[in-house]
């Protein structure tokens, strides 16, 4: 092919003309090119000036929501609504509380929560609903809160947590901030009453679930019917009914894991550096200025898309254009509909939700790891390791376990420690759901949990994968699937 189109192309371009040039003799390449004297436009962009008018408010206005009318932004998920003081109960714990990382104890603590149903009087009904990351202990309506709860559909009168025959409860986690005392409650050791912000300790799941037990003691409560939770939800049922088997009679966990993989390590990390690169964060000390909205807002974005699945965004938004956008006059700023949702998810959560909670509490999922060597280097133990533990099983002590055939999956590196780690349960019935969709908490990790309580002797495991679009998320949407497996198994 000659070069010597192109070098007139290059010289027309050159001297500021319009030209026309042939091209393998049968094509023609027009271009038109400005003067050299005349100043190219500043171009605007709509996105950015509306970001910053949005900072400005929340300079103005700290953490009050920001509401996004366009109706291309809703979708099927409910509402986070944020909590008021007077919406839920608090237990507080007086006494010094000792922590899986941190050398010292946390001087006393706060555990928000609520409650559905009727304590039945040998309080022999229990069902503890662990939450996800950042949701709060509104798990559904109340008489204090009559708002939607993010399991609102799920909890009540003959559904999945059926109120007619259970007592549920369900917190807001250690380190967060809907109640329960984290990184922006105040500091007990500040002359001031600062909040902890980054002095706050790191905590972990098994803190988290420890302090729930300390809340059930307080009201009296012995034994759980059911440990239920999704997502992170679903590690923490699993840890409560590690730290202590005997007082936990059943298992639900959905789209959970027995210990956290590189790739939800890496989307977690993602969101925290976007958060802590935000100059507002201030190294966690934001309280007394603006918040790191931007961070949030990034931070929720990355999220989003790991909550969900590209079947889905396909069905729900396809190539679609927002209002604004013109595929014949593209924009830097958002053009497609599916845009548009990730800039209003972002706006709608980084004001609800404190930002070093989502620090903390993510790192503690990260942390998070059910390997006989990991328990064995926190020196964690289960209540089936301690002498006053009694059981009819003589192989219930995690040293002595009989490795048994794989059942399902595909072997791991992992698959034998995490069975040893996990032999403290192998009298407790499980049921694990995992999604065929699921980006956040790959299908295989529930797998995984499943082979290694088979494989540690466990014969009452049930394990369902549903094929849904939905991704992650399908724990909050699909209640006749979800909900009917927990209806069944709870039976």
């Amino acid at each position: 092919m000659s070069l010597q189109p192109l070098r007139l192309a290059l010289r027309a371009h050159a001297r500021g003309k319009s030209c026309l040039v042939a091209a393998g003799g049968s094509r023609r390449l027009q271009a038109t090119v400005s003067s050299p004297s005349t100043p190219r436009p500043i171009p605007s962009f709509p996105c950015v000036d509306a970001h910053a008018a949005r900072e400005s408010r929340v300079s103005k206005q700290q953490q009050q929501p920001i509401s996004d009318p366009n109706p291309s932004s809703t979708g099927p998920e409910p509402p986070y609504a944020r909590p008021t003081p007077t919406s839920y109960n608090v237990y507080h714990h007086a006494s010094p509380f000792p922590l899986t990382y941190a050398p010292a104890s946390l001087p006393k603590f706060d555990i928000a929560y609520e409650t559905w149903g009727t304590l039945s009087p040998n309080k022999d009904n229990v069902i503890l609903l662990h939450t996800g990351l950042s949701a709060s202990s509104h798990a559904a309506s109340t008489s204090l809160n009559p708002a939607p709860g993010w399991w609102e559909k799920f909890i009540g009168p003959g559904r999945a947590l059926d109120t007619n025959q259970f007592y549920i409860i369900c917190t807001n986690v250690l380190g967060g901030c809907y109640g329960s005392t984290g990184p922006s409650s105040p500091d007990p050791t500040s002359p001031t009453g600062e909040p902890y912000a980054t002095r706050f300790p790191i905590v972990s799941l098994f803190d988290m679930v420890r302090a729930q037990f300390c809340l059930l003691d307080y009201m009296g409560i012995d034994k759980l019917y059911a440990s239920v939770g999704s997502s992170m939800g679903g590690m923490q049922s699993l840890a409560a009914a590690w730290i202590e088997p005997r007082r936990v009679g059943k298992v639900v966990s959905i789209s959970g894991t027995a210990r956290s993989s590189p790739g939800s390590v890496a989307m977690r990390f993602a969101q925290r550096s976007v958060l802590m690169a935000d100059p507002n964060w201030n190294n966690g000390f934001y309280y007394d200025g603006s918040p790191p909205h931007t961070g949030m807002k990034l931070a929720r974005q990355i999220a989003t898309i790991t909550y969900r699945s590209g079947p889905e965004w396909e069905q729900r938004f396809a190539r679609n254009l927002s209002a604004e956008g013109q595929i014949t006059s593209p924009r830097l700023c958002p053009d497609f509909l599916i845009e548009t949702y990730l800039d209003h998810q972002g706006e709608q959560f980084c004001l609800k939700y404190d930002a070093n909670s989502l620090i903390y509490i993510s790192k503690a999922m990260d942390l998070f790891d059910m390997t006989a060597e990991t328990l064995r280097a926190l020196n964690l133990e289960s209540a089936a390791s301690t002498p006053n533990f009694t059981s009819t099983d003589p192989e219930q002590s995690g040293t002595n376990i009989k490795l048994r055939p794989l059942q399902m999956g595909t072997p791991s590196a992992h698959l034998d420690s995490l069975a040893k780690g996990l032999a403290p349960l192998r009298k407790t019935p499980f049921l694990i759901l995992g999604v065929q969709s699921d980006i956040l908490f790959p299908v295989e990790q529930q797998r995984e949990m499943a082979d290694a309580l088979r494989i540690a002797g466990n014969n009452q495991v049930v394990y369902y994968e549903l094929s849904g679009v939905w991704g992650h998320d399908t724990f909050l949407i699909d209640t006749a699937n979800v909900g009917g497996a927990i209806r069944g198994f709870l039976s």
